[in-house]
C-alpha cells in the first residue's frame, strides 16, 4: 500500500476544484466516517457530496504534515497536523483501509482540535 502517495493525493483532491479526484481515491461503496460519533458516509456520490459542503473550497489556505503510524497488509493509520491560514488547527488520526484497486474502501478520521476536552480537567 503506498499510503504516503494516497495522502497526497487526498491533499491535492481537497486542494482541487470539484470532486472528480475522488474517484481515484475512493470505491463506488466506500465509507467515510468523519469522527469516531458520527454515522459513516456510505458511496461514493454520499462522499462527494460531504466533502463539498466540509472545504470552503479549493482556494481554501492550509498546511498539511502526515506521519504513517502503522501498516497491516491493506490497513494503515496515519497522523494528519492541518493548519488552516484563518487560524483552525485539527490533528488526526486517519485510518484508511484500501481495497485491491489501490482505492480507500473504508476512510475512519479521528479529529482533535485544540479546544476538545482532554478528559484530564478534574486532575488540575
Amino acid at each position: 500500500m503506498a499510503v504516503t502517495d494516497r495522502v497526497a493525493r487526498y491533499e491535492r483532491a481537497w486542494r482541487s476544484p470539484g470532486t472528480d479526484a475522488l474517484d481515484e481515491l475512493f470505491t463506488e461503496t466506500a465509507s467515510y466516517s468523519p469522527s469516531p460519533w458520527a454515522q459513516a458516509i456510505e458511496g461514493l456520490d454520499a462522499i462527494r457530496r460531504f466533502w463539498d459542503a466540509s472545504r470552503n473550497g479549493p482556494d481554501e489556505g492550509f498546511e498539511m504534515q502526515s506521519e504513517i503510524v502503522a501498516i497491516d497488509g491493506q490497513v494503515a493509520v496515519v497522523r494528519v497536523a492541518v493548519d488552516y491560514d484563518d487560524g483552525q488547527r485539527w490533528r488526526d488520526l486517519w485510518v484508511l483501509a484500501q481495497d485491491g484497486t489501490g482505492r480507500c474502501a473504508r476512510f475512519e478520521e479521528w479529529p482533535f482540535a485544540p479546544d476538545q476536552p482532554d478528559g484530564h480537567e478534574d486532575d488540575r
